[in-house]
């Protein structure tokens, strides 16, 4: 990268930011209330465990009746099994904790504004029906799977867009820095992770010298980092540099499944004609910068044309959770050139809080109707039930199924949870690799030379039923050739799991994966 000496903008002093300066902030204080609702909470369960066997007739009765509630709940039978378990140990406090959880409390207000908010801009971008006959006309099954994808929201399938991929968060920050610069009327950046450092610095920079020009700039983020990354006050640091910033589901003193929901997508758009997503957040271990995991492989991708108002749109949708009044409109109205390229691109995004899991069933689509390959990069490996046997079938019916995992974890316990599919996956000819260098953070499916999926969706619980998501699906453009050129690139760097090599496995670790299958839908 050149100028790597500047730095950029930093707006935290060494020192104040991380889990040990939180715990002596205000947001220290608010965990303290946190632990002691959770303290009461606990208590007034155990309470009741003493209790109410009695009212109902015996513990046994009690656990039968939540079990049969259970098996004739909608719940994925993979979470079913959890709490089963829950419930058959502590049959009383487990079935409160359920019905708790349940309950919905703290996130029925953001369901209820996310559900009218996607109904009310279902038709904000009208799908062109002359794309959409043109798509039919060259790939049906590919035409329902758009019409699926269509239906859980405003996504659109588009043609005249070009698609730029990026097989490293260093190329992907180069580009950025130099979109960053020619923007003239709003810069939108939606991610998980923010930390400042080399990557940060250099494009807060960018972004302070542009709202100062009178550019809209608005950063949104996720609550999760103001435990490690960065200060409870931030937004009004940002503020100060003329930033709009908001936190997604900000610590509170109040115990909530409403945490549960992270905001785990990452999405930047530049005036309406350029948009960027993928895996890469903003932090220098995105970019090798500095080293965590040893080599951090990750991707993405740049899209230029009309499908980038999709992605406006969905940062305007989450911008405006807690707002009155919106107008889409005026940040949609932006002229986009016509980009003249093959292919169609389809970006979409996955809520958690509806019935569709979207990101979910594009990759099963994909892996059913493949005839020769699916190629497959995901950092993590915590399926259900049935992306298991989606993921099988492909290899059973003779496709090429690849996936390439870290070779250095980041964590240990879904490291350990992911290798408990490995023999399964293997037996029905799946191909398992592992990345040597470090560690692969990469979303990317590609099948067959015409398909390919890249965006924030992991192959784990979080991702899949717990998280708001995006990600672009492609049809026939450039760049998916160069997506699969990357894969073999990368595969050459990876060391094949075999059934002969997993028996040199820690046996803690074949431990940890066993017990931890039991709680795998909450990692």
């Amino acid at each position: 990268m050149d100028n790597i000496e500047n730095t950029g903008i930093a707006l935290l002093k060494k020192g104040q930011k991380g889990l040990f300066h939180a715990l002596f902030s205000r947001l220290g204080l608010i965990l303290i209330l946190l632990i002691l609702q959770i303290g009461v909470l606990f208590g007034m369960f155990a309470k009741f465990e003493q209790f109410l066997p009695h009212f109902f007739g015996g513990t046994v009765l009690f656990s039968l009746i939540m079990v049969l509630f259970l098996l004739n709940s909608r719940h994925d039978p993979t979470a079913k099994i959890t709490w089963l378990v829950i419930i058959m140990l502590l049959p009383v406090f487990g079935a409160l904790l359920f019905l708790y959880t349940q309950s919905d409390v703290g996130h029925r207000a953001l369901k209820k504004r996310m559900n009218q908010l996607i109904s009310q801009t279902k038709e904000t971008i009208p799908q062109s029906e002359d794309v959409m006959k043109k798509l039919s006309e060259e790939n049906g099954a590919v035409s329902s799977l758009a019409r699926y994808i269509h239906r859980s929201g405003c996504y659109p399938v588009y043609d005249q867009t070009k698609i730029t991929y990026f097989p490293m968060g260093e190329n992907k920050f180069e580009e950025m820095l130099r979109q960053l610069e020619q923007a003239k009327h709003f810069i939108f950046m939606e991610y998980f992770i923010i930390d400042e450092g080399l990557m940060w610095g250099r494009i807060l920079e960018i972004l302070a010298k542009k709202a100062s020009e009178g550019v809209d700039v608005r950063v949104m983020y996720d609550g999760t980092c103001e435990f490690s990354t960065l200060s409870r006050d931030y937004p009004k640091r940002l503020k100060k540099l003329g930033i709009k910033c908001k936190v997604f589901a900000p610590v509170t003193p109040f115990v909530s499944t409403h945490y549960n929901y992270r905001d785990h997508r990452k999405i930047l758009v530049i005036d309406g004609h350029t948009a960027f997503t993928g895996g890469v957040n903003l932090a220098d271990e995105y970019i090798n910068h500095i080293v965590k995991y040893g080599h951090w492989k990750d991707v993405a991708i740049m899209l230029k044309g009309e499908a980038v108002k999709s992605f406006t749109l969905m940062f305007l949708q989450m911008w405006n959770v807690d707002e009155k009044e919106m107008d889409y409109s005026q940040f949609l109205k932006y002229p986009v050139s016509p980009v003249q390229t093959k292919g169609y691109v389809i970006p979409y995004g996955d809520c958690p809080l509806d019935d569709d899991k979207v990101g979910e069933r594009v990759y099963m689509d994909i892996l059913n109707r493949a005839q020769s390959y699916v190629h497959i990069m995901s950092p993590y490996l915590i399926l259900d039930s049935e992306m298991e046997t989606a993921i099988k079938f492909a290899a059973e019916r003779g496709v090429d199924v690849k996936i390439m995992l870290p070779g250095i974890p980041d964590k240990s316990a879904p490291y350990a949870l992911a290798r408990t599919h490995y023999a399964s996956l293997l037996q029905s000819g799946v191909e398992i690799y592992e990345y040597t260098p470090g560690f692969v953070h990469a979303k990317v499916f590609v099948c067959d030379d015409k398909e390919a999926v890249v965006g924030t969706i992991n192959l784990d619980y979080r991702s899949l039923y717990h998280h708001f998501e995006c990600a672009a699906y492609m049809y026939d453009v450039d760049c998916i050739y160069e997506i699969e050129e990357d894969f073999r690139a990368t595969l050459k760097k990876c060391s094949r799991v075999t059934q002969e090599t997993m028996k040199n496995d820690k046996v803690s670790r074949k431990i940890m994966g066993i017990a931890m299958k039991a709680v795998a839908p909450l990692m």
